[in-house]
């Protein structure tokens, strides 16, 4: 078999509706190494390795023939894959960052959680030095032993997309240490953050979330249906400022009674300035008992 057509074969396999110059590079080099598509010899293949000016010829190769095209929001990096319909910003995002999920807002819609459409699509990502380093920890899991030669050879490494816009479609990227607690959703390329984390992102960034009174009306509708997952996530992964506001909206706001949220009021401090809305101005209105400014208009 010749090595075009087996990388136009393994371009047939891949799931996601777009494909990254690195998981393209990661494709050349697959076939190098293993000098085989499903168990067929390649033609004339030497090398064990492939090199950045074979990758730039192949895909030439590829742009030319029209199995590929250059993605108009990530011309040099992205590639839309000829036959693929109905491109979904969603997934377009999850294929070309693989460790952003939705979040915020848009998780919330994704749950059910809120019958606001959302105008922005909202997605967490690890702050630069950790998406870097996850980065780097991904590739030598797809490369193993053959990381130092792929690189040394100049291939494409993965490298994060600066997400603006698709289509039609603008991205709020929020990059935060608070980083994971998502699920990926069977039978599609998407990841979206778990509903416990997408409860804690509620009290975290309200402005990110409809805002305070939305997030409110959230809780009084919902907490009590997914009250396990949302104080376990809290308790695991909540801030101390996180529990607090939790305990107040769960506890005094709600009446909920449970042990682990009433041990969250430990976490309350007297005479600081700690807001319910973590977006708005302090008002003197407060809970005595989670000394908790009550900043709500």
């Amino acid at each position: 078999m010749e090595l075009s057509k087996a990388i136009s074969l393994s371009l047939g396999d891949v799931e996601e509706p777009v494909i990254t110059r690195y998981r393209l590079g990661l494709i050349l080099h697959q076939l190098y190494s293993g000098k085989a598509y499903l168990g067929e010899k390649l033609d004339g293949l030497q090398k064990d390795h492939a090199t950045h000016i074979e990758f730039d010829f192949r895909l030439h190769e590829l742009e030319y023939s029209g199995i590929l095209k250059a993605h108009p929001n990530f011309k040099s990096t992205t590639f839309r894959l000829l036959g693929r319909k109905g491109e979904n910003a969603e997934e377009v995002v999850s294929s070309i960052d693989p460790f952003c999920y939705l979040s915020h807002l848009s998780a919330m819609s994704y749950h059910g959680l809120t019958n606001r459409l959302p105008v922005k699509m909202f997605v967490s990502s690890p702050a630069p030095k950790d998406w870097n380093a996850q980065a780097e920890a991904r590739m030598r899991k797809d490369l193993g032993e053959c990381y130092e030669s792929y690189c040394e050879n100049g291939m494409p490494r993965l490298t994060r997309p600066k997400l603006t816009k698709i289509g039609r479609t603008e991205i709020h990227c929020f990059n935060s240490i608070h980083w994971g607690a998502y699920t990926n959703v069977r039978g599609r390329v998407l990841r979206v953050s778990s509903i416990g984390r997408t409860f804690l992102d509620m009290l975290r960034n309200p402005e990110l979330c409809g805002g305070m009174h939305h997030v409110l009306e959230i809780y009084q509708s919902y907490a009590v249906t997914y009250l396990p997952l949302i104080v376990d996530e809290i308790d695991r992964n909540g801030a101390p400022i996180d529990k607090v506001r939790a305990g107040y909206l769960l506890n005094e706001r709600l009446g909920i009674q449970n042990d682990t949220v009433e041990s969250w009021v430990q976490f309350a401090q007297r005479g600081g300035s700690r807001k319910l809305d973590a977006s708005g101005e302090y008002l003197p209105v407060w809970s005595a008992k989670w000394c908790l400014s009550l900043n709500l208009d």
